[in-house]
């Protein structure tokens, strides 16, 4: 199955790790370390041209590891895996 992020991207749900709403999880050290590495490292795909609301982390390893900046709620994204009784609200 496939989750659409915005724009023309996609990515399987399968390599899907976590969906975060940037709002608050940015409030946490780690988490901005986190996304500041992904920076770094070329993993981060913006989804949008506004400011983001959402980011998705992807992938199966820390190598193919892909940060999506995505400007669709993370509560909709939840819905639309199919998966929203076995994720929890964050």
């Amino acid at each position: 199955m496939y989750l659409h992020l915005g724009q023309d991207t996609i990515v399987k749900t399968d390599d899907l790790i976590g969906i975060f709403d940037l709002d608050n999880t940015t409030v946490s050290k780690g988490t901005r370390t986190f996304l500041a590495q992904a920076e770094k490292r070329g993993q981060v795909v913006s989804v949008t041209d506004d400011l983001p609301k959402t980011f998705v982390v992807c992938g199966k390893n820390k190598k193919s590891c892909r940060v999506y900046l995505s400007l669709i709620s993370s509560a909709t994204l939840r819905k639309r895996t199919g998966y929203i009784d076995h994720i929890a609200n964050v």
